[in-house]
């Protein structure tokens, strides 16, 4: 991850094909598509998200599953993107001087996408963007419910608000600049609208709620050893800590402070959390665990993809997606984080990661749950007298 990046003082082409709040929009809509994609497959290998995150199955036997709904509720919100892009394009043809002046059209579909989350419809997934909604209204304030509750959906949530990070950043760039008399949404975005530190508070805000969590569960923990006068299942609490300062060392990264030092230490801090807790692969493990004859080399014993090759796909994915914030560092590419296409493609890819993050970790969830949480296990609650973390 980076700071955000100055930007190209006039409207480049990419701009004048795709603006700040269409490209918003776009990354909203294929993120509800990604999440159908993630329950269709995870259905097909039989494991029930569902039940994981404290889901009720409203469905009838045989009726269709939450993937379906999922996906009318993608297809429900993509119709009107197009047409609102495709008349855009009609109507501007490329002219600077139009697409700034029609920005009241994509700003009217973020304004119909999110009446579409809230309106009650029928047949829409309306129970899910109900759950959707609460969940959000909890982990908004940093809150986390109890493991019985459906606490890994709240963390679940919670880390793709951080890979949300800078999108939500953008949204509100694209409503300050269109309620300010100054400036059209569609414009070259001023990432500065609203005063030097409140966009990088936005992004922030994520992150924010992530720590609040650990530090929250750190507290549930100590709670708990005061009650049963011990340490319990959970030790002392301290792997909280240290998930909390993995989502602490993102903050000098959004305010630009510490230069490549805290962006070299979130990203591969980040990275190793996601290998070693979050999917409980143990390449970072001790030389014997790594090279379990139990187990394929640097993975675990149990496994529910059955392709080895997956696992360490995923893992070079993560690493290089994790790290793209050292295109800065060559002087052949320095100056790729400064367009806006190029901010675009590193948002995408983010969420990208995080797509293929919400894989592993709801398989590892579903391995913990079945097999056992791992030996090192972080606590974050009892689940039917196994434990889970994140």
């Amino acid at each position: 991850m980076d700071g955000d990046p100055a930007v190209e003082p006039e409207l480049d082409t990419f701009s004048l094909i795709l603006p700040l709040p269409y490209r918003v929009a776009v990354i909203l809509v294929l993120g509800v598509w990604a999440w159908a994609v993630n329950l269709h497959y995870l259905f097909i290998l039989k494991i029930d998200v569902a039940a994981l995150i404290k889901y009720p199955n409203r469905s009838p036997s045989g009726g269709p599953g939450h993937h379906v709904r999922t996906y009318r509720l993608a297809t429900l919100i993509s119709i009107p993107l197009i047409l609102s892009l495709l008349l855009f394009w009609t109507i501007t043809h490329g002219n600077a001087t139009l697409v700034l002046a029609w920005d009241l059209l994509p700003q009217s579909y973020l304004f119909l996408l999110t009446l579409l989350f809230i309106l009650p419809l029928q047949g829409l997934s309306k129970a899910g963007r109900y759950r959707f909604l609460s969940t959000l209204k909890r982990v908004s304030i940093g809150g986390i419910a109890e493991a019985q509750d459906g606490k890994f959906g709240d963390i679940l949530l919670a880390d793709v608000l951080t890979s949300y990070a800078k999108v939500l950043g953008d949204m509100f760039v694209s409503a300050c600049m269109f309620l300010s008399s100054s400036y059209s949404s569609t414009d070259t975005p001023d990432r500065g609208c609203g005063g030097q530190f409140l966009v990088p508070f936005i992004i922030s805000v994520p992150s924010l709620i992530r720590l609040r969590q650990c530090l929250i569960e750190f507290s549930r923990v100590r709670t708990s050893n005061q009650l049963s006068g011990g340490s319990g299942s959970s030790g002392w609490g301290g792997q909280h800590l240290a998930n909390a300062l993995k989502y602490s060392s993102a903050f000098p990264v959004y305010f630009d402070f510490g230069g490549l030092f805290f962006v070299f230490l979130n990203s591969f801090y980040s990275f190793f959390w996601d290998v070693a807790k979050d999917w409980d692969l143990t390449l970072f493990d001790s030389s014997q665990e790594r090279n379990n004859p139990e187990h394929p080399w640097g993975l675990r014993r149990h496994t529910h993809f059955h392709a080895k090759e997956m696992y360490y796909a995923a893992i070079i994915i993560d690493l290089m997606l994790r790290c793209t914030w050292s295109l800065k560092l060559s002087p052949h590419l320095d100056h790729f984080n400064d367009l806006e296409g190029s901010i675009f493609v590193m948002e995408f890819l983010e969420v990208l990661r995080r797509w293929m993050w919400i894989f592993f970790r709801v398989e590892t969830e579903w391995v913990r749950t079945n097999r056992g949480p791992a030996p090192d296990d972080i606590l974050l609650g009892d689940y039917n007298n196994k434990v889970d973390y994140d």
